[in-house]
């Protein structure tokens, strides 16, 4: 009985809720503002349907429903949605109702209706609201203070500014948010005299100091470029708050007047300020912003310096060579390094030269930024000046120059770099000069030519530096490169056989593969036959080819593999592949009769069989069968097991 009760009132409560929606939807469509008004007017009438009735008159209400909806307005249900109803209303009888009813009302109501005014911006109820400043409720007379403001008018705001003189600490801050929001309301109105007045008495008031502050700002904004000097004294103020909305105003008014003016006061003010408004330079598009950005770049304090010249490198300008270079070799670091990196993007002829001319200067720390640079502008027309360079008595010169020739040489006169390369004095200068010919031989766009050349030189290259060069050739890449590496690798010396063999099985193109295999099966050198393996091995991993390539390049490691360690190698990479064909599955199963890799095999089969149970149930059975009748490792039986009753079932679907 219980269960039926609760079956039957769960029924009820749907059938009153589906009731209630399809009232709401009827009353929401509803044309007629009679057939709403009725609503209210009726004694019957659900609260629900009322308060939807009053919704409903916000959008189609008219004159008519006026009286109905002010009646409405100290209901303890009902007020709320009858303001809603009213507030949207075009007709000037709305205004009316809600002035008269203010006379009635009081509390929560009565702040409802002002709050209502307020909305409607309604002018005619200025003196009633002014009266009410005075209330003895203080939601009352804040709720009056608002509405004046959002009426914004000249008498509005003299009321407001004579209430604020005298409100209570509770009231306060509310008549400063009116006086706040009367000024925007004015300025809305292009009155821009009486709004000017308010702001500049509000912020001299006693108000709570973050509306002072927002006045300020205010003040400043109204006046346009005449608030200048008001917001330099804002600068000149020792309240870090009043300064920092000094320096806002600085970056919101345009021209040149603001930027020199922001350059007058820099020196009058401590180091730390100065650093902060010479960053406020960054964003001004005048041309007056570089001048000072220069002044202050030579600056005593370094806070001020570094962001001169951060400011300087922002901007670009090839006006700030001369500073910027001179500031790149700073021993502040963080100058330095912004100091480079705007000369590395400030465009232009002129830049290019400044940087060049400071390839030979007497101090090497400037010759090594100059010769940074000119890299990193890619000035090919240094090139003569960067090979000089590269014999400079500095090393870290000499290298920062190979590194530059490296990006500014045409990649066809590789040979200047070789040359450096075969007859450097110094350990850290071959690697230098190494590091700089491959970087330029990396980024020839034809890598074949870049290859021939790299090969040429190690003709006549001792061991160490064939073996060098046969690493460039693996990073270069290519049919030329990869000949050479092969014949290192078969080459009579034992040391280049080392070296062509490893940096054959680290190859990054599947094109090794065939010259590794063949190395695998012929080489007389055990350890370079394992490594050759290896690298077959890693290439079917690791590099991009179709399955059926990579399965018959796993086939044919199985064939040549003779340890172990290589047969446990190319099933782990079987078991890989997320979506694997048929024949991993087969490969897998072949190693089942090796007995040193027996468990390894059934393993493999079985995850690769996972995964192609669903898709390949056929094969499944013969593969599973077979690690079952191995010998596998009884938890690999029993996975086989299974597999083998599912792929049973689904083959039989």
């Amino acid at each position: 009985m219980l269960c039926i009760f609760r079956r039957l009132l769960s029924l009820v409560v749907v059938a009153v809720a589906a009731t209630a929606m399809a009232a709401e939807t009827d009353l929401m469509k509803e044309t007629d503002p009679a057939r709403l008004v009725a609503v209210l007017q009726s004694a019957d009438a659900p609260l629900f349907d009322k308060a939807k009735a009053c919704q409903r008159l916000a959008v189609i209400g008219t004159k008519d429903a006026v009286p109905v909806l002010a009646r409405l307005l100290d209901d303890e249900k009902l007020a709320h949605y009858a303001r809603f109803g009213l507030e949207a209303m075009p007709d000037p009888a709305v205004d009316d109702a809600l002035r008269a009813a203010m006379d009635r009302l009081a509390g929560r109501h009565l702040v409802g209706v002002i709050n209502s005014i307020g909305f409607r911006r309604d002018a005619k109820a200025t003196e009633a609201l002014i009266k009410r400043l005075g209330d003895s409720d203080v939601a009352v007379a804040s709720a009056a203070a608002s509405a004046l403001g959002r009426i914004g008018t000249p008498k509005t705001s003299q009321a407001l500014l004579a209430t604020l003189a005298v409100a209570s600490p509770e009231l306060k801050p509310w008549v400063a948010d009116a006086c706040l929001a009367c000024g925007e309301q004015l300025l809305s109105k292009s009155d821009r005299a009486s709004a000017t007045s308010l702001f500049d008495a509000l912020r001299k008031s006693d108000a709570p100091k973050h509306h002072r502050l927002a006045a300020t700002l205010w003040a400043i904004r109204v006046r346009q470029s005449d608030g200048i000097s008001l917001a330099l004294e804002q600068l000149r103020s020792d309240d870090a708050d009043f300064f920092a909305v000094g320096l806002q105003a600085c970056r919101r008014i345009p021209g040149p007047a603001m930027t020199k003016a922001m350059a007058a006061v820099m020196d009058t003010l401590p180091p730390a300020r100065q650093a902060l408004l010479v960053t406020a330079l960054a964003g001004r598009q005048d041309e007056a912003a570089i001048p000072a950005a220069l002044k202050a770049a030579k600056s005593q304090a370094p806070e001020v310096r570094a962001a001169a010249i951060r400011v300087l490198a922002k901007r670009a300008d090839p006006a700030a060579v001369p500073v910027l270079l001179e500031a790149a070799v700073a021993a502040d670091e963080a100058v330095a390094q912004a100091a480079q990196a705007g000369l590395a993007s400030i465009p232009g002829k002129e830049a290019d030269e400044a940087i060049v001319a400071r390839l030979t200067a007497a101090d090497a720390k400037l010759r090594r930024v100059a010769i940074e640079l000119t890299g990193q502008r890619r000035i090919a027309a240094a090139l003569p000046a960067l090979l000089k360079a590269a014999d400079d008595s500095d090393e870290q010169v000499r290298h920062a120059a190979l590194k530059a020739i490296a990006v500014v040489i045409d990649p066809k006169d590789l040979s200047m770099l070789v040359e450096r390369f075969l007859k450097a004095a110094s350990a850290a200068d071959k690697t230098a000069a190494g590091d700089a010919l491959k970087a330029a031989a990396m980024r020839a766009p034809d890598r074949e030519a870049s290859a021939a050349q790299l090969v040429a030189a190690m003709r006549q290259a001792p061991l160490e530096t064939k073996v060098a060069l046969l690493e460039m050739l693996a990073a270069v890449g290519g049919k030329t490169a990869l000949e050479a590496a092969a014949a290192a690798a078969k080459d009579p010396d034992e040391n280049l056989q080392d070296a062509g063999t490893r940096v054959l099985g680290e190859w990054m193109s599947p094109d090794a593969g065939p010259v590794l295999l063949e190395l695998a099966k012929s080489s007389a050198n055990a350890k370079f036959k394992v490594r050759a393996l290896r690298g077959y091995i890693r290439v079917a991993r690791q590099l991009q080819m179709p399955m059926d390539q990579r399965a018959a390049m796993l086939r044919q490691a199985l064939a040549v593999a003779w340890r172990d360690d290589e047969r446990k190698l190319v099933l782990e990479v079987l078991t890989r592949e997320r979506s694997p064909s048929p024949e991993y599955l087969a490969i897998a199963v072949s190693q089942l009769a090796v007995a040193g890799v027996k468990d390894a095999a059934g393993a493999a089969a079985v995850d690769i069989a996972e995964k192609l149970v669903r898709t390949d149930p056929g094969a499944i059975v013969p593969a599973m069968k077979q690690v079952v009748e191995s010998g596998a490792s009884p938890a690999t039986v029993q996975k086989a097991k299974q597999l083998l009753n599912r792929a049973g079932r689904r083959a039989k679907q």
